[in-house]
């Protein structure tokens, strides 16, 4: 029996991946979770496992290849050895032989939680052209995954219904594939005879049995529909399409006004020589479009607090070395950070929640995302149950999801599922910002620059290392008040360093 090695999930607006790595030659034996091949991403490398024993058969996918999310990479004869490969070529004939006796729809896949739409972007056959099972037809662009959509049998691709830039739904009709590989050339002796049939009858070129249904149904003419099918044959979609815009034509007419930008400024003669214009990748597409909706779906609030440095960097300059002498890791600024904020999250429990529906989740634990800046772009490793470890224990892990962040060696596993996040844009000089919200999270908070200033201190000016703090929030979660209490609380942390020790 063949089984297909896929594409795994890479994570939240990770559309496709390029093929590093194979490990595996064709004929080579693999094992139950042996390692085949090594995908890399614009964030992470994900190493992609062998989901049975057996013999390498097909690589589809070279190294250096680009692929999308569940495109297919190579194939696996099951077993010791690779015997049973006649035996699964057997059933063969059988398939083609009922795919010969009429048409098979290619449907489209499944896109995924919440995508209910997607535009497909490229047809790799044409009609006519003979088709192997599994070969990929065309490819198919989502809001968070390009997917690329199979042949489900050997044939000839007999008719495309969905061209390429059109948009359809999760259930919708993409292709017919009629006869198999051996019926190829049967159906291309057919075509010839169908312009005859088309004067005499046009029955080859008859509307789709359901659009016929669907029409009379809605008292619609098959002139008053606009096929989109093979020789404008009308499809069931195509009635459907005529039957909303019958029934909703004024708000069908004001549908592209949200769509439309507006036209960019004119750019004087002498400046547009010196433009580059870049199109955006599907990525950078897909972050610009979830930051937006973070934005429009979450009632997002910052609140602003400043505090003195001074007695953490006093106890950090005073046991920095026997710190690392005893623990092998360096003691800095983000430990004192991650303690504080687990121990406000503890008093205010709705920052460190979210909402699901019209629940509230509360979380009763902490797992800290910690904003890391790498060559491939910005990441967010998750650190667990981070309230329960010690200063030591959140110093090491930081540091090695540091180093794997920077190697490219994340994985998704490790970016996934924090509560609340901080990000630190003072190591880039930052003096102050507003961060925006990792949703589903319901709390961010903003590290700046440390900077001394002066200060009055029991009625005297004194120059002490002051950073600014930005806390933001989700205000349909969030009230006013737990915000600024939980800024407080990790300022009187941050001052006094001594009330973590307390659990003051």
């Amino acid at each position: 029996m063949s089984i297909e090695v896929r594409v795994p999930t890479l994570g939240e607006s990770v559309t496709e991946a390029t093929v590093a790595t194979w490990f595996k030659k064709p004929g080579d034996a693999v094992a139950v979770d042996e390692m085949l091949c090594e995908l890399e991403t614009d964030k992470v490398t994900v190493e992609v496992p062998s989901p049975a024993a057996g013999v390498m058969g097909e690589i589809v996918a070279a190294e250096g290849e680009t692929v999308g999310v569940d495109a297919l990479l190579a194939t696996i004869v099951a077993g010791e050895g690779a015997a049973p490969e006649p035996t699964a070529a057997a059933p063969a004939p059988a398939t083609t032989h009922a795919a010969s006796g009429g048409s098979i729809d290619v449907m489209v896949p499944t896109l995924g939680e919440s995508v209910t739409e997607a535009t497909v972007s490229t047809w790799f056959k044409q009609v006519g052209d003979s088709v192997a099972q599994d070969e990929m037809l065309c490819e198919l662009e989502t809001d968070k995954v390009s997917v690329e959509v199979p042949a489900p049998t050997s044939g000839v691709l007999a008719e495309i219904v969905a061209p390429e830039g059109a948009t359809v739904d999760a259930a919708a009709r993409l292709a017919v594939i009629s006869g198999a590989a051996a019926g190829a050339a049967p159906a291309s002796k057919a075509a010839p005879t169908t312009p005859a049939a088309t004067e005499s009858s046009g029955k080859d070129i008859a509307n789709a049995p359901s659009a016929e249904k669907a029409m009379a149904e809605a008292g619609l003419s098959p002139d008053q529909v606009s096929g989109t099918g093979r020789d404008g044959r009308i499809m069931k979609e195509d009635v459907a399409r005529a039957v909303a815009t019958a029934s909703a034509p004024a708000p069908a007419a004001e549908a592209p006004a949200p769509a439309a930008q507006a036209p960019r400024a004119p750019v004087a003669a002498e400046d547009a020589s010196r433009e580059e214009r870049v199109r955006m990748t599907r990525l950078r597409q897909t972050i610009a479009k979830r930051l937006k909706d973070a934005q429009n779906t979450a009632a997002i609030l910052t609140t602003y607090n400043e505090v003195d440095m001074t007695e953490v960097m006093a106890l950090r300059s005073q046991y920095k070395d026997q710190f690392e002498k005893k623990h092998g890791v360096r003691l800095g600024f983000m430990s004192f950070f991650t303690k504080a904020c687990c121990h406000a999250l503890k008093e205010v429990p709705e920052v460190n929640a979210e909402i699901d529906g019209t629940d509230i989740v509360y979380k009763n634990f902490v797992h800290m995302g910690v904003a890391a800046g790498t060559p491939q772009g910005l990441v967010v490793p998750v650190i667990r149950d981070a309230d329960s470890l010690s200063f030591a224990e959140i110093e090491k892990a930081i540091a090695e999801k540091g180093k794997r962040a920077r190697d490219g060696k994340l994985s998704m596993a490790e970016m996934q599922g924090g509560t609340f996040t901080i990000s630190n844009g003072g190591v880039y000089g930052s003096l102050m910002s507003s961060p925006i919200l990792n949703p589903p999270q319901s709390g961010i908070l903003g590290m700046h620059k440390i900077q001394e200033r002066p200060m009055v201190i029991n009625g005297e000016i004194k120059i002490r290392p002051m950073m600014y703090l930005a806390l933001s929030y989700d205000h349909r979660i969030v009230d006013g008040k737990g915000a600024v209490t939980f800024l407080v609380r990790v300022k009187e942390a941050l001052e006094d360093p001594r009330r973590l020790l307390m659990d003051l």
